[in-house]
């Protein structure tokens, strides 16, 4: 039986999150959570904590540029294909508050190769927060065994 054949694009991107997701302790560490997951789209979350605002008692920056390679990461990884960024920018438009949910939606704009282009939009509710672009390169390995593909 060809076990590739029964698998969906849907649940290769959801099984190479579930193996990657499994080694993030960064992501785990900050709090975050899959919110969704699909071939070349991911949406992750986070919510502000005491620790994570600056001097000006706004989210730090930092933490929202983690939320938004994390969701750049789980998207550029759901091909099964090991990826990881080359370069990423943000744009920080409004400030992060102790307390806000922050949603990180990536999606794939554009990979062929060994690269990609991917934006992430973080939103707290409706209020765009900062926009992400991130640049990927597909490196040896795969998060999936042979016979799951």
């Amino acid at each position: 039986m060809n076990v590739k054949a029964t698998l969906s694009p849907e649940d290769i991107a959801r099984a190479c999150a579930d193996a990657m997701w499994a080694e993030d302790d960064a992501s785990k560490g900050l709090g975050m959570e899959i919110v969704e997951i699909g071939p070349g789209f991911a949406t992750l979350a986070m919510l502000v904590r005491p620790d994570m605002v600056n001097g000006q008692r706004i989210a730090h920056g930092g933490f929202i540029f983690t939320l938004a390679d994390s969701a750049f990461a789980f998207a550029c990884n759901s091909h099964n294909e090991r990826v990881v960024a080359a370069q990423g920018q943000i744009t920080f438009i409004r400030p992060g508050k102790l307390g806000d949910r922050l949603i990180a939606m990536a999606r794939e704009i554009t990979r062929g190769g060994r690269s990609g282009i991917y934006d992430v939009r973080v939103t707290v509710g409706d209020t765009v927060i900062a926009e992400f672009r991130g640049h990927s390169r597909v490196i040896p390995g795969t998060w999936l065994p042979a016979q799951n593909q």
